[in-house]
């Protein structure tokens, strides 16, 4: 199963912008200054690319379609290593146009003249890489045996060993040539054409408080507002909006559903999760364990948390809409962006001045879209875009402690991408369960930094709440999102599902995972609907859990050794996606695959609680 020449790292919500913002409270926010990919979409530099790839495309499957078994057994500018430089310059080039069309559209996705462009080139970028489909499907049907002689006389091919090694793993879930082409091009009209759906549905739904319409992001910041009854606004008028279109949202999960079980079906996948594991390099146990561990211990963690805030509020329940509230002795300020910027900056140069140098780039240069706007979609992301440019990074900032954090763990992305670049554009790109390593490392070191110097014991208490929060949010929540799709998912494959039985799915799964001390009232069996990873990346979610218990064990080494610790860690970036996580994790002593070790990451958890609990009035 070839990877698409078009793919790119799965975002949580897009945007571009070329212009800043200023707020009175929150300071002068940085737009996005897309110009280091094209001057414009009308540039003649945007247009001459454009126009290149498909004449290079058709010149590089004229040369090399039906020759590269007689390329193995050669070298220099005949060999398998010159076939495999070729198709990298190409993915670079192509990968550069489609990040900067689709950065463009995630500026404003309801700017038709957007949505045109992105469409456009979406399709141009389609047509052409069909023409170099052939390359990976020909490869996989080389023998082993042949691969290894070509990389052991072709210096150039043993270069690229790791992603051969990658490759070959999707042989056994390959199709004909002539299918895997019609795959391709039905793409632009089957599930690219239902997740921009969903795209421009959710950016376009507005949500009434008090008269005034917001968007999603603004609405999802009032429930973590001190006030409970702008809380209750939010969360009810949340449900009341996104059941107003619920329809469109189970028709848009019940064909993606479909879709995948169609391409899972044919390509002969065991498990309805199964190619995201291989997408991920990542073994099914090691995410069956990762998933019990969580499970299990949802108890002592998420369950018990909450009996504790639902405590400290007054409350004999928390509603759904108080699950994110802010504690009484949490400070009020908004934040403003020169001091959140500071902030990540000083706990990175505490780690190691690189990895500060490297995010101050993004401050410098304006690889950071920060404001919330009218059309851009919610949430944050960083996008790799190319080796040869930079990563981009979105935020809808809004000056709350959780944007903060959220600052550190996209500039970690960000710094990771750096550091891989020197990869090359086909093996910078981690899997998405490593893509979360540094992000999370990120907000850690930013987090430690600040509790480190608070002395206040009702601040630290604040602090050390909303981090349990948060890590919360990041395991227990995703591997209860990733329970939710598995569920959908087998349940689909009996028949299409009604709104009323998704919403019975998500509150079963989220009572399991939340517990008795939260209350799922009226509304919140419609929240399944706004979570974009269901729609673009099916079972993505358990990565972010798979990274943060993984960096609470990488952190646990660092306190304990911190000597070496440093330079152990930046191999690990730099490495990209070159590598196995069985390989990446040994230089610290690490071992996904064994069971202890998402206990170890989720002690840390635990043990925060504890804390929590014996500063309980």
């Amino acid at each position: 199963m070839p990877t698409s020449i078009l793919d790119f790292a799965p975002i949580r919500a897009p945007e571009a912008a070329n212009g800043t913002g200023t707020d009175s409270e929150l300071g002068q926010l940085p737009g996005w200054n897309l110009a280091d990919l094209y001057p414009g979409p009308e540039a003649p530099e945007f247009k001459s690319d454009l126009a290149a790839t498909r004449s290079l495309a058709e010149q590089f499957e004229n040369q090399w379609k039906g020759r590269l078994e007689q390329a193995t057994g050669l070298t220099g500018d005949d060999g398998l290593g010159a076939a495999i430089e070729a198709y990298e310059r190409l993915d670079e080039l192509m990968g550069r146009i489609i990040s900067y069309a689709g950065l463009a559209y995630f500026t404003d996705t309801s700017d038709p003249a957007k949505a045109k462009f992105y469409g456009d080139v979406q399709s141009a970028m389609t047509d052409t890489s069909a023409h170099l489909l052939f390359f990976a499907l020909e490869l996989n049907r080389i023998d082993d045996t042949v691969i290894e002689a070509s990389l052991s006389r072709d210096d150039r091919a043993a270069r690229y060993a790791p992603w051969l090694r990658d490759l070959r793993l999707d042989k056994p879930y390959q199709l004909d040539d002539r299918i895997e082409q019609l795959f391709h091009e039905k793409s632009m009209t089957g599930r690219a054409a239902w997740n921009r759906l969903f795209d421009e549905t959710m950016a376009g739904l507005k949500f009434d408080i008090d008269g005034k319409e917001l968007p999603l992001e603004a609405t999802l910041s009032l429930m973590q507002d001190s006030d409970g009854a702008k809380r209750k606004k939010a969360g009810q008028a949340l449900a009341t909006t996104l059941k107003a279109n619920l329809r469109t949202f189970t028709l848009i999960t019940n064909t993606l559903a479909k879709d995948k079980e169609i391409s899972d079906r044919w390509r002969g996948f065991e498990d309805i999760a199964d190619s995201r594991h291989l997408a991920n390099r990542v073994e099914r146990p090691v995410v069956d364990a990762l998933a019990q561990a969580v499970r299990e211990a949802c108890p002592r963690l998420s369950h018990r948390y909450y009996a504790m805030k639902a405590r400290w509020l007054g409350l004999e329940k928390l509603e759904f809409w108080d699950r994110n509230a802010p504690l009484p002795e949490t400070p009020r300020a908004t934040i403003p962006w020169d001091d959140a910027k500071n902030t990540v900056l000083s706990a990175y140069h505490g780690f190691a001045s690189e990895m500060a140098d490297i995010a101050q780039r993004f401050f410098d240069h304006r690889w950071i879209d920060a404001p919330s706007r009218p059309g851009k979609m919610s949430g944050a992301f960083a996008h790799p875009t190319v080796p040869s440019v930079h990563p981009y990074v979105l935020l809808n900032y809004l000056g709350k402690p959780r944007d903060v954090m959220t600052l550190a763990h996209e500039l970690g992305h960000g710094v990771h991408q750096v550091l891989a670049g020197a990869q090359g554009s086909l093996m910078a790109s981690t899997p998405l369960t490593l893509a979360e390593t540094a992000s999370v490392f990120g907000e850690m070191l930013t987090f430690r930094a600040l509790l480190e110097r608070t002395t206040d014991r009702r601040e630290r208490k604040a602090m050390l709440a909303q981090k349990v929060e948060d890590m919360i949010n990041t395991v227990v929540r995703q591997v209860a999102f990733y329970e939710f799709e598995r569920r959908v998912h087998t349940a689909r494959r009996e028949g299409e599902l009604t709104s009323e039985q998704l919403g019975r799915l998500w509150l079963d799964v989220q009572s399991e995972s939340l517990g008795s001390a939260v209350e799922l009232s009226e509304g919140y069996e419609t929240f399944w609907a706004y979570i974009p990873h269901f729609i673009h990346s099916p079972f993505y979610v358990y990565a972010y859990a798979f990274g943060d218990c993984l960096v609470n064990s990488l952190y646990a080494v660092y306190e304990k050794s911190p000597e070496g610790f440093q330079e152990r860690y930046f191999d690990m970036l730099k490495a990209g996606g070159s590598k196995h996580h069985s390989e990446l994790l040994a230089p610290f002593g690490l071992d996904a695959s064994d069971p202890g070790f998402w206990n170890q990451g989720l002690s840390m958890i635990e043990g925060l609680i504890d804390e929590l609990e014996a500063m309980d009035d």
